[in-house]
């Protein structure tokens, strides 16, 4: 990844476009939506004053937008077989009922540490998606990585 950032040689070399995402199948657009609308709710809710009301209905646009990201997950594999990154989809569909349950038994240390490791996994799940090849790389950054790698 160092060798592909190395070789761009001007902004000019980003070229970032919609129309891979467009391309995609629409599972693979809901994914992408859902986990955008994740991390922007996730960043959101990890700046504002908890227990607020405002919290509160950030933070359910966020489990219901990790919900679908997780469960469309399971629709979008590679020549049919999933990948160790859908590891991180279990442990979501698992892990956020388990903090909503902790936050209603009012366990406020296991609620807040089961929703940072879910917006953490989210972030390494992005991160990946970002290597080049892949579709988010080439929407963020234009065909001129496909070229390097």
């Amino acid at each position: 990844m160092l060798g592909t950032l190395i070789a761009f040689r001007s902004c000019k070399d980003f070229a970032m476009t919609l129309a891979p995402l467009l391309a995609a199948p629409a599972v693979i657009q809901l994914h992408a939506l859902a986990a955008l609308t994740s991390l922007a709710a996730g960043l959101t809710v990890l700046v504002l004053r908890k227990g607020t009301a405002r919290h509160r209905l950030i933070g359910w646009v966020f489990v219901a937008a990790m919900a679908v990201t997780a469960a469309s997950s399971a629709f979008i594999t590679s020549d049919g077989h999933y990948s160790a990154i859908h590891l991180l989809s279990v442990l979501t569909i698992v892990n956020l009922p388990y903090a909503i349950i902790m936050r209603r038994r009012g366990n406020i240390v296991a609620h807040r540490s089961a929703m940072l490791w879910l917006f953490a996994g989210l972030v390494v799940a992005g991160a990946f998606t970002l290597v080049p090849g892949r579709l988010m790389n080439k929407l963020a950054f234009g065909e001129a990585t496909a070229a390097i790698r």
